[in-house]
């Protein structure tokens, strides 16, 4: 984390020492904290406890366990569990309550994963056993994944009302308003020194507005907003794992039950290799982020089973080499190429609700120009922009879990679950290699496998990866917030609350 001062407005709020006010985008009051539905996939969950974490320097740690054990076949993973764990209402947390949890998730359409868990059995009170229907390597992250539940307060419209054993319970929630926390009394782990936390949906100019009159201790921006000068707050500035990256479709334009797939533009590998060379990545990043995210090549280098690809970008003419080799010419001197009456030009979607990502589209269409290809950046809403197998969109990959790369590069994903392999990639070699992966004995094994299977498609460039995006806030003055010793995920803006139960106010 970096930290800078900020001068400007006067903030004359008196910072309270029992009470912090925050805002970190709209995901946090949005509701439906319930794991079972995949609430802690995609951003860390404050709520439930896990049985296995992410610690420092990313690695998976003991969260509920306290010992583990994998059969010999690679089928069974065997935890014990801690015997202090105790839920917001007093009740203690047990293997029931893991059986409970993970045979609600298998049972329902859910964002966390569970189709190769076969079983769930408590062995004793603090016991539980998972049976794999086939060997399943990354299977321990869906452990730091999915947050255990109560199996005796369960019930509908529970992720508006959980009750965990994590370090924060919920006093009240006003959906896409505001959402206002208490320390979780029953706690095992560090309890936060703040008696409340208020967390506000606030669009930025408002968050910005209300730091400078010092209504707020924390707030969320975007890059372009990083220079702003608020008195009394610094710039607090969180790597984190994630990349954003382009689904560049490799197939021509086509039909699939009713709706357009492909796109007959970057199916042409000629398009997808001069972009991926030709771009100039920090400028993109000054541009788009005001020079806060770092270049990226391909998977992150932050996770163990990187291939840790990196190249020389900006290499304009190699990048035009590569196009007119391929019969991509501009003709009619219009400063666009065209091949077969074909223009290089299409359209990337930037998702509406979150800036930075419509930015480093905007930011890479004008970058492209200078290779003569024409990028139309577009702002849609998720829904439409998610279904990205013709017109590709921005995502942003938090790709500490290898499944990630499953999802996104295998061809058996191709369209599943909407968001699947949305570039249509289809590389046998590749898909070995995954197979390989998954099949391993253990998830260190499989990193080799990992990092084959990358080596391969970097040379296809399904994806154009950009940057690796920083979370920016304002913090106020004396609010000390701990180094995580981890690059978290991006979570939207959410991950800085990931340890809030140990954020203190300086004692000057």
């Amino acid at each position: 984390m970096i930290l800078s001062g900020c001068g400007g407005d006067s903030n004359k709020k008196t910072t309270s020492k029992d009470e912090l006010t925050i805002s970190v985008g709209p995901n946090l009051v949005a509701g439906k904290f319930d794991p079972t539905i995949g609430y802690g996939v995609w951003a860390p969950d404050i709520f439930h406890s896990h049985i296995l974490t992410v610690g420092k320097d990313n690695k998976l740690i003991f969260d509920l366990a306290t010992d583990a054990k994998v059969s010999t076949d690679g089928l069974v993973y065997t935890y014990t569990l801690r015997k202090d764990a105790v839920f917001s209402d007093g009740k203690p947390l047990t293997a029931k309550d893991v059986v409970f949890t993970f045979e609600k998730t298998m049972k329902q359409a859910s964002a966390a994963d569970l189709t190769m868990l076969e079983k769930v059995v408590a062995k004793d009170d603090y016991t539980v056993a998972f049976t794999l229907k086939k060997k399943w390597s990354t299977f321990p992250y869906s452990l730091s994944e999915i947050g255990i539940v109560p199996a005796h307060a369960y019930k509908d419209g529970y992720g508006d009302h959980p009750i965990g054993s994590g370090p924060w319970r919920i006093v009240e929630l006003k959906k896409n308003q505001q959402l206002i926390l208490e320390p979780n009394e029953h706690y095992y782990g560090t309890k936060s020194k703040f008696k409340r936390v208020n967390i506000l949906k606030m669009d930025e100019d408002t968050a910005l507005a209300a730091a400078k009159s010092g209504q707020v201790d924390l707030i969320l921006i975007n890059g372009e907003s990083s220079h702003t000068k608020v008195n009394g707050m610094k710039v607090l500035v969180l790597k984190t794992i994630d990349s954003f990256a382009i689904n560049l479709p490799t197939i021509k334009e086509t039909s699939e039950n009713g709706e357009k797939i492909g796109n007959n533009v970057t199916s042409d590998l000629a398009i997808r290799q001069a972009l991926n060379i030709g771009i100039d990545r920090a400028e993109i990043i000054k541009n788009a982020l005001n020079g806060l995210g770092e270049p990226a090549y391909g998977v992150s280098s932050h996770v163990p089973w990187s291939n840790n690809i990196k190249f020389e970008d900006n290499k304009v003419e190699e990048a035009k080499k590569i196009l007119e080799a391929a019969g991509w010419k501009d003709t009619d001197g219009d400063g666009v190429r065209e091949k077969d009456g074909l223009k290089a030009e299409f359209t990337i979607t930037g998702r509406s609700n979150d800036l930075d990502r419509y930015n480093t589209v905007v930011a890479l269409a004008q970058d492209a120009k200078k290779l003569g290809i024409k990028i139309n950046p577009k702002s849609e809403a998720w829904a439409v922009a998610r279904k990205a197998r013709a017109i590709p969109t921005c995502w942003t990959f938090a790709d500490l879990n290898p499944v990630f790369y499953y999802r996104n590069y295998e061809s058996g994903q191709i369209g599943k679950q909407v968001i699947g392999n949305s570039p249509s990639y289809n590389n046998p070699l590749v898909d070995k290699e995954i197979y390989n992966a998954l099949n391993s004995d253990e998830v260190t094994v499989s990193y080799k496998h990992w990092i084959n299977a990358q080596n391969l498609a970097d040379k296809d460039v399904p994806f154009l990866y950009i940057t690796s995006p920083s979370l920016v806030y304002f913090a106020k003055d004396g609010l000390n917030i701990p180094d995580l010793g981890k690059f978290p995920i991006r979570g939207q803006g959410i991950s800085v609350v990931e340890y809030m139960n140990t954020w203190t106010w300086d004692n000057k």
